[in-house]
């Protein structure tokens, strides 16, 4: 199949989707299918529009309804359905029929795979099950979509066989560190069934939180479903947060998802991250001590108990689970379960005497194969994380391999079904971009690209050995998305690139190709009020910062992370649209300048909001805090933290880095500067770290609460100036220290320290600011 790349049109949003195809083009389809034939003409489908399935099949029924509401949804009209008559007896009514039928000699054997024609007289959908007829509507849906103008959709004609190449196409929803609406959950579920996606992995369930109802031990959401912040009530901030789902919410959810041939798995993390579970049930912890639920994210020390008493608890609790989940997989986590309070608890190491292991990691083992053995006694299968493999997986386990991809070979050669979800690979918790306007989550960014890029099944596996692959998921952990506009910012577009490496061959997967079919999803993501991500198309904005000051002129280069489409800008103030000028090689301005620019398909469609860059001497002598890198140091862990754990907006943000509060900039001209003003916001440090707390950098405090220390061109050595931290207790968590400076020459990196115990606040960036006039008092030495 060959492909080109498509010409779009943009039109007004709602009204109408005007992406234009001539003959060879590419097709609005993600993700791509497994074959494509186009032909000439199109389908009209309208108000007048029936869609016909046979009176006896029931599947092809409940296709038509989904595929009709699918329509409506984004403003199409409610088709008719009608049973019975074959299309043929209609014919002389000139009515355009859409036809579902289940037909077991369809051309496409393979399971959720189907076939569909459509030409100018109408449109067939047949498959073997009812899932592949699903997703032959899901296919039709995109096609008319594309081109809408009202009621009324157009369809180029075509011919497609079509099957996924993955059983296991999935996303995991983390609703334990922060919650979710059960609409907000069902929106995701419309949009995972739009990409042919059918796992919802729902982690419900970890030290910040217990989500999911337990009637028979209600203190797990009335104590466990509830967490206190860090600095709670402090300016009038929220004092508490948490929440739960009901059993009659979660019967919704499972069913909403059902209709639309998504299987929830469920999971509840065992036998670590259950801070959250004792806290509301002490006696089935270690220590028998309650603990507060987490505030913090990271790794907390607290583990299930490995007593009767417990594994009756758990056993009672996955009889609830199971009544409410018919998922043949329960997920049992088994991840990053530091053994401390095990290894400490003489009792803990009796029972391990007892059952004849030799360490922690194969008490977890014995402790996972025991509650793998209950749920296989009730026809259910375990999936844990990778961890299951440290001290011998149950046999029957199915491996969710994160760490890495070293786990899908590890997994693979002991002869377990493995789901692939490496960190950070397919992790939409890291940020986007590295721009200074992207907001909160880990670094490094993780890019549409490099998500697009990654390769499910490693090289070198025999035939045998990649049937063990069940397929592949991403993973949103939200500790950074306390909103559901943060949530879909970090999965949309990055889902369609998983959509496509999951469902389409590998031979056909195409990045230049994909990046011709997405501007049609990013206007249906627009209709649908899908709060994507703008980050591969956003247009960054470079000068030279030496060269400017010195000339008065500055050297304009514009970029975006695809390498692609048209860039249109503007110099004189007005909104850059398709008449603006075509960035074709780096341009000179005089300042003072304001540069705004965009990306452009060829046809004019915005593929991100205008970005624009200030060019003057005070804008050249400043630096946002996120453009800053960590200070070189043995360890590094960086992420972009809000300023409470808790807030909604998605600014400002802070990149810290949880090993060491320091930070470099870039070399900037210190020509003339007599001065610098530091924007610092004081965070709190809710990042557990457990066994790697050691390695946190100590840079010793000379006063009460610590010291801004700054130096130049490295981050060792003498301070060049330094300035007290003010008292938190009074001082608001966002304030500006300024400081002379000993006149300098040239380029020069700037270093921000601030000295600070492991247990004191973050201190974060949000901007420095050069001046070559005294505007600070003198520097400040304690």
């Amino acid at each position: 199949m060959t492909m080109k790349v498509c010409a779009a049109l943009f039109c007004a949003l709602f009204s109408c989707s005007c992406l234009v195809y001539a003959g060879g083009n590419e097709l609005p389809l993600i993700p791509l299918p497994s074959k494509v034939d186009q032909h000439e003409g199109q389908l009209v489908v309208g108000p007048g529009t029936t869609i016909r399935v046979d009176s006896s099949d029931t599947a092809a029924l409940r296709v038509a309804h989904a595929f009709s509401d699918m329509l409506a949804r984004i403003g199409g009209p409610t088709l008719l359905i009608a049973a019975g008559a074959t299309r043929t007896e209609h014919a002389a009514n000139g009515v355009r029929e859409i036809v579902i039928r289940l037909d077991p000699n369809a051309s496409v054997t393979q399971r959720e795979g189907y076939v569909l024609d459509v030409s100018p007289g109408g449109a067939r959908i047949v498959a073997r099950d009812e899932s592949g007829l699903y997703y032959g509507a899901v296919t039709l849906w995109q096609l008319l979509t594309a081109n809408q103008n009202g009621k009324t959709f157009t369809a180029h004609a075509v011919h497609i066989e079509d099957w996924p190449q993955f059983a296991w196409r999935g996303l995991m929803i983390d609703s334990a560190r922060h919650m979710q609406s059960v609409t907000e959950i069902e929106s995701i579920l419309d949009q995972m069934a739009l990409h042919k996606l059918n796992m919802l992995h729902w982690h419900l369930t970890d030290d910040q939180g217990w989500r999911i109802e337990i009637k028979r031990y209600p203190e797990l959401t009335r104590i466990g479903a509830w967490r206190t912040p860090p600095d709670a009530g402090k300016n009038g901030e929220l004092t508490r947060y948490g929440g739960f789902y009901s059993q009659d919410e979660i019967k919704q959810v499972v069913a909403y998802a059902a209709a639309r041939h998504i299987t929830i798995v469920p999971e509840l993390d065992m036998p670590g991250h259950a801070q959250a579970a004792v806290a509301s049930y002490p006696q089935f912890g270690v220590t028998g001590e309650r603990p507060e639920v987490s505030a913090d994210w990271g790794i907390n020390p607290y583990l299930y108990n490995v007593d009767d008493n417990t594994f009756q608890f758990l056993q009672n609790v996955l009889d609830e689970v199971m009544t409410l989940f018919p998922s043949r997989y329960i997920h049992l986590g088994g991840d990053e379960a530091i053994k401390d309070q095990w290894n400490a608890s003489p009792a803990v190491q009796a029972k391990m005497r007892a059952v004849g292991v030799k360490n922690a990691d194969q008490l977890q083992s014995w402790f996972m194969g025991r509650l793998g053995q209950y749920l296989h006694d009730h026809g259910r299968h375990l999936i844990g994380w990778d961890e299951i493999l440290d001290g011998g997986a149950p046999g029957d386990a199915v491996v969710m391999s994160w760490r890495g991809t070293n786990g899908i070979e590890k997994a693979i050669h002991a002869g377990h079904d493995v789901v692939v979800a490496p960190d950070p690979y397919l992790y939409l918790d890291y940020v986007q971009s590295d721009r200074d306007d992207e907001t909160a989550g880990r670094l490094p960014m993780r890019s549409l690209q490099a998500v697009y890029d990654f390769q499910v099944a490693p090289k070198g596996l025999s035939p045998q050995q990649a049937q063990l692959i069940l397929g592949a998921q991403a993973n949103v952990w939200t500790e950074h998305m306390p909103s559901d506009a943060h949530l879909q910012h970090a999965i949309f577009p990055r889902l369609d690139a998983v959509s496509e490496i999951v469902w389409t061959p590998v031979g056909e997967q195409n990045w230049p190709s994909f990046l011709a079919r997405l501007p049609t999803q990013l206007d249906r993501y627009r209709r649908e009020d899908i709060q994507y991500a703008d980050s591969a198309f956003a247009v960054k904005i470079d000068v030279n910062r030496q060269q400017a000051l010195a000339s008065g002129k500055a050297r304009v280069t514009l970029s975006n992370q695809i390498q692609g489409e048209t860039i249109r800008y503007t110099v004189d103030g007005t909104a850059p649209d398709s008449n603006a000028a075509i960035y074709k090689a780096p341009f000179d301005v005089t300042l003072p300048t304001t540069v705004r620019a965009v990306t452009m398909t060829s046809a004019g469609q915005a593929l991100a909001e205008a970005r624009e860059r200030v060019i003057d001497d005070e804008s050249l002598r400043s630096v946002a805090g996120n453009e800053l890198s960590a200070c070189p140091t043995p360890n590094v862990d960086e992420m972009r933290a809000q300023p409470t754990p808790d807030a909604t907006s998605f600014t400002p943000v802070y990149t810290i880095n949880n090993f060491d509060n320091c930070r470099l900039s870039r070399a900037l001209p210190l020509d003339g500067v007599k001065s610098i003003a530091v924007d610092l916001a004081r965070l709190p440090r809710n990042v557990a770290l457990a066994q790697d707390a050691h390695l946190i950098v100590q840079h010793k405090a000379a006063t009460p609460h610590g010291e801004m220390e700054l130096r130049v061109d490295h981050c060792s050595g003498p301070a060049l100036t330094v300035v007290p931290l003010p008292d938190p207790a009074t001082s608001p968590g966002t304030f500006t220290l300024q400081t002379k400076l000993p006149l300098t020459r040239g380029m020069h990196t700037v270093c921000i320290l601030t000295t600070t115990a492991p247990h004191d606040p973050y201190y974060g960036v949000g901007r420095l600011q050069l001046h070559t006039a005294d505007t600070a008092p003198a520097n400040q030495h304690p």
